[in-house]
């Protein structure tokens, strides 16, 4: 059916119909609520090109990624779950790839100019991201996964990086193990700042000695955790337990203690953060791994509905959230060897 026909039969206007399934914030909410429902059981999708031209929207939400080849797990896992909670709006995503940090501005600069998306998501932040900033001068509406430094305020969800390295440290501490090291993203970026410095902080709480040589830093990789454990390791006084940044870092790590002849949770313990992959699961490693945990893909559904709050008129300061991180202990992580 199309719109005169929907409108008439659940007695609205058509002007209503259409602001409702467009989001705007005039709409009452129980009103979006009655229409979106009834469009659901009656099967009604509204046409999409003549509902932009009403409304001036362009029914996309835009995220750009620097390095295209670096297009891993965790990028995957949070775009099935922005694709998941915009899908059900009928909002598309425009997703490009560029090589550098002048080639990202000018990506965001075209999606300003061009009109072709409705705000942008911006990912992987600096301690003082320049997109923030470049972003409001443009008036393209966005929301950050991650935080950062910025004189104005914006709407971010981010989870508790320096609460999850805390716990996870204290841990360790707490089992006695003196030498613990970190495998870390690269603190340029604000959520392995925090994770440094609750490392820090943490291991100066118990009075244990910060070694510089403990802390690693790349990409969270396979690759990147076994190259580092491997240093680690070969150190004239090891380390007893690490703590990795992601579960792919991780079995790296483990890959590097097996092959040194070690036992994981008896020779070296082992905690790492979990984002939550549908293919990785921690209960299924031997040992099962011990971890920090906060599922990616709900972070990712959160910030769809986030951004598109964001359209319907809410302040940036208003939408602004930091989850809490999970502490699970399992098989991986026992007392410091003697």
């Amino acid at each position: 059916m199309n719109l005169k026909e929907f409108a008439a039969r659940i007695g609205l206007s058509q002007t209503t119909v259409s602001r409702a399934m467009s989001g705007y914030p005039e709409v009452k909410p129980e009103t979006r609520a009655r229409v979106l429902e009834a469009a659901e059981k009656l099967g009604y999708r509204p046409n999409i090109s003549a509902q932009r031209l009403a409304t001036g929207r362009a029914g996309a939400i835009g995220i750009v990624f620097q390095g295209g080849g670096r297009f891993g797990p965790h990028s995957s896992e949070f775009m099935g779950g922005l694709s998941t909670r915009l899908q059900k709006d009928g909002i598309d995503i425009l997703v490009s790839t560029v090589e550098t940090q002048d080639e990202e501005e000018a990506a965001y600069r075209r999606l300003a100019a061009s009109k072709r998306v409705d705000a942008v998501i911006v990912h992987t932040t600096a301690c003082t991201d320049t997109r923030i900033a470049l972003l409001q001068a443009q008036g393209l509406p966005f929301i950050v996964h991650g935080r950062s430094e910025a004189q104005e305020p914006f709407a971010f969800l981010d989870i508790d990086n320096f609460g999850a390295i805390e716990a996870a440290t204290r841990h360790l501490a707490g089992l006695g193990h003196r030498r613990i090291a970190l495998i870390n993203g690269d603190i340029a970026h604000t959520y392995a700042r925090d994770r440094d410095a609750a490392y820090r902080a943490t291991l100066a709480a118990h009075g244990l000695a910060l070694d510089p040589a403990l802390a690693g830093h790349g990409e969270f990789t396979d690759e990147t955790g076994f190259r580092l454990m491997q240093a680690f390791l070969a150190l004239p006084s090891p380390p007893t337990a690490v703590i990795a940044g992601s579960m792919m870092s991780a079995l790296g790590a483990m890959r590097a203690i097996r092959i040194a002849g070690l036992a994981v949770g008896v020779d070296v313990s082992l905690i790492a953060h979990d984002d939550v992959f549908p293919y990785l699961s921690p209960d299924n490693l031997v040992p099962a791994l011990t971890t920090t945990h906060s599922p990616i893909r709900a972070a990712g559904e959160r910030i769809g509905d986030m951004v598109l709050r964001l359209l319907q008129g809410e302040a940036p300061e208003t939408l602004q959230e930091i989850w809490p991180v999970d502490f699970i202990v399992r098989g991986s992580t026992g007392p410091a060897p003697a």
